[in-house]
């Protein structure tokens, strides 16, 4: 009979060897650390279970932020979450995720699910949708790019990290959904192993510089060479993509439809509401494909709900739920608009009763509370109180990540 003890405990500095190691082989790949990675290894918020001394199960969370309507903020990014396969359906992930999200500082929490049937019943829900493309190029037919574009140019990774930068801190302003980097961060999302390369070429690194010499754009791609009957097809893989004027958007995304030799692009971290669809004549030739990026679950609701802007004017009373995290549960009165915002306990009657995987999934500003009610997962108790917290959670802009951590 299997031994189906095992302990849950945070994991020591010299563990990361094992702790990679061992998620790889839940997730079924190899990958072999460097300096880097254990230099970014956080022990005291990786936590694994152990069994007879061997690691069985492993999850962390990383110190990052998120930008969030009106806003950036600390939110826990939480990643190598596995169990050895040996010891499934013993309760192991469950113990690791709930003990967890109790542990975490952050208000929020923040994933990419890599099987999302298992992250609901933890409480988090996915809150931006991303768009990937498999553009064809031959077809696609961008438009033009005005003649006072500004100027693109390629550079150097060793340079990269310094100009690269205070772009991605810009876009966070304008853009729910997106991560923030530490140096150390940026170092590790720039590594180009060849090993890791798939074939394809190493990154380029394309920058837009406007007609005032400002950098306010850049894209990470790859090429790969390809031959098909009618002649050269090669692949374009765009990594990352960050434009924070519409002319260097367009330049930065012209340039890449219309590499020479290629007939394929792929992207696979576009908003919902990405302007590429306007700048080709023929969007269907992007081949889009809608997906769940981002999961978020709430962890101190008074918080979370403080800490971000709302689109308009709200005063509202709702009662939360929430089975995991009970200090969760309860009456909060939110009142807010763009420029504030509080949220605290009360013990007045609710306007709505939501639990916390609703508030998740309309937090980021990307999906309307309203969505939930036909359901029965958001009740309102007082008339117009859900249409004007459905207003207020909106955005203008579509969350989205740009990257799986």
């Amino acid at each position: 009979m299997v031994n189906s003890g095992y302990e849950v405990r945070t994991a020591t500095a010299g563990e990361h060897d094992q702790f990679v190691g061992l998620f790889g082989a839940a997730m079924m790949f190899e990958s072999a650390p460097s300096d880097l990675d254990r230099e970014l290894f956080e022990p005291g918020r990786a936590l694994v279970a152990v069994d007879g001394g061997q690691f069985v199960g492993t999850a962390k969370a990383m110190s990052r932020d998120l930008a969030v309507p009106g806003g950036v903020v600390p939110a826990a990014h939480v990643t190598a979450v596995g169990v050895r396969a040996t010891h499934r359906r013993r309760g192991i992930l469950s113990e690791l995720m709930s003990r967890q999200l109790r542990e975490v500082p952050e208000a929020l929490a923040v994933l990419w699910a890599s099987e999302p049937g298992i992250y609901g019943r933890f409480g988090y829900a996915p809150a931006a949708w991303g768009v990937s493309y498999e553009a064809d190029l031959r077809t696609l037919k961008p438009y033009p790019v005005p003649s006072d574009a500004g100027s693109l140019e390629e550079l150097a990774a060793d340079d990269a990290v310094a100009q690269l930068a205070p772009m991605l801190r810009e876009l966070q302003a304008k853009r729910p959904g997106v991560s923030g980097r530490s140096e150390q961060e940026w170092r590790r999302r720039l590594q180009d192993k060849p090993d890791d390369r798939g074939g394809r070429t190493a990154r380029q690194i394309l920058v837009h510089r406007n007609e005032a010499g400002a950098l306010d754009g850049y894209a990470l791609w790859r090429g790969k060479l390809s031959w098909g009957p009618g002649g050269p097809a090669n692949e374009v893989s765009v990594e990352e993509f960050v434009a924070l004027e519409p002319t260097a958007y367009h330049a930065l995304w012209h340039h890449l439809l219309t590499l020479d030799l290629a007939g394929k692009l792929e992207y696979g971290h576009a908003a919902l509401d990405e302007l590429l669809q306007q700048l080709v004549t023929n969007p269907v030739a992007l081949n889009r494909r809608l997906t769940e990026s981002l999961w978020v679950r709430i962890t101190d609701v008074g918080r979370a709900l403080a800490q971000r802007r709302y689109a308009t004017g709200v005063d509202v009373v709702i009662e939360v739920t929430d089975d995991l995290i009970t200090a969760n549960n309860g009456r909060y009165r939110l009142t807010g608009d763009l420029e504030q915002a509080t949220c605290e306990p009360s013990d007045s009657a609710p306007d709505l009763s939501l639990s916390v995987r609703e508030l998740a999934a309309a937090y980021l500003g990307g999906r309307p509370l309203s969505e939930f009610t036909a359901t029965g997962r958001v009740t309102e108790h007082t008339a117009g109180a859900l249409s004007a917290l459905t207003a207020a959670l909106r955005w203008p802009v579509a969350p989205v990540s740009i990257e799986i951590f």
